[in-house]
């Protein structure tokens, strides 16, 4: 798992940064002695807030900057454009960190190139209007830059009006690095299985696409490389016996 958390949610409201970062560490650790569950941590900025605020809350993370894999870019994406934390990313970067962020879902394409060329994010998370620019649909397949598409939070915010119109099978058939993710499930609905089976279901994804988007999500991880081989062997083993 690669989770995302928003620390200002809770500092708005007067919670320190390491009183509600211990209670995710905690979580964690338990989720991975009691059901083998490893995770990493990805800190995101809320777009809709100032820079100086993304950069408040980076120096407060400073001392837990080695149990945090990646900065993003989320919240509000309409009229907050990524080029606006062009500089606490490249501060990020400078820490060690990776670079996600949101870009392409409720925001235009021009997002996504933002986050490419300016955050030099390693994910585009959602990205779904990337169809409407063909030349960037050309580059996100030439790149192999992957996609954390949320199929059934898509619905929810109305990027499209049913699932069965959702464009997850037209990025798979243009050679896209598309994954399906769950999003604010507690929020929008739908973990990560009811993604992957309403997906099957609404979209008619043959057991070869359900493979491939589940290998996209292991080659897009965080994970070293061996464990990653060791996942992609595990779905081909496990798609020859189906």
């Amino acid at each position: 798992m690669e989770i995302f958390f928003d620390p200002q949610t809770h500092t708005e409201r007067g919670i320190a940064f390491e009183t509600f970062f211990s209670g995710f560490r905690d979580a964690l650790t338990q989720a991975k002695s009691k059901y083998g569950i490893t995770s990493h941590m990805i800190m995101c900025f809320l777009r809709h807030l100032p820079e100086e605020e993304a950069f408040k809350i980076l120096e407060e993370a400073e001392r837990f900057l080695s149990e945090i894999k990646a900065v993003g870019l989320d919240s509000s994406e309409k009229g907050f454009l990524p080029s606006k934390f062009e500089r606490v990313f490249a501060k990020a970067r400078e820490k060690g960190l990776l670079t996600v962020a949101h870009a392409g879902e409720e925001g235009p394409p021009e997002y996504i190139y933002e986050a490419l060329d300016l955050l030099k994010v390693e994910r585009i998370d959602h990205g779904v209007r990337c169809v409407e620019d063909p030349k960037l649909i050309e580059r996100l397949a030439r790149e192999q830059t992957p996609l954390t598409v949320c199929p059934l939070s898509n619905i929810k915010l109305c990027v499209f009006e049913k699932l069965s119109d959702h464009n997850l099978k037209v990025l798979l058939d243009k050679n896209i690095c598309a994954m399906i993710n769950s999003d604010d499930p507690a929020y929008f609905g739908g973990y990560l299985l009811q993604n992957y089976t309403e997906c099957a279901d609404e979209l008619n994804l043959s057991a070869s696409q359900l493979a491939q988007l589940a290998k996209n999500s292991f080659t897009a991880s965080f994970l070293p490389d061996s464990k990653k081989t060791e996942y992609l062997q595990e779905i081909d083993q496990l798609l020859a016996e189906y």
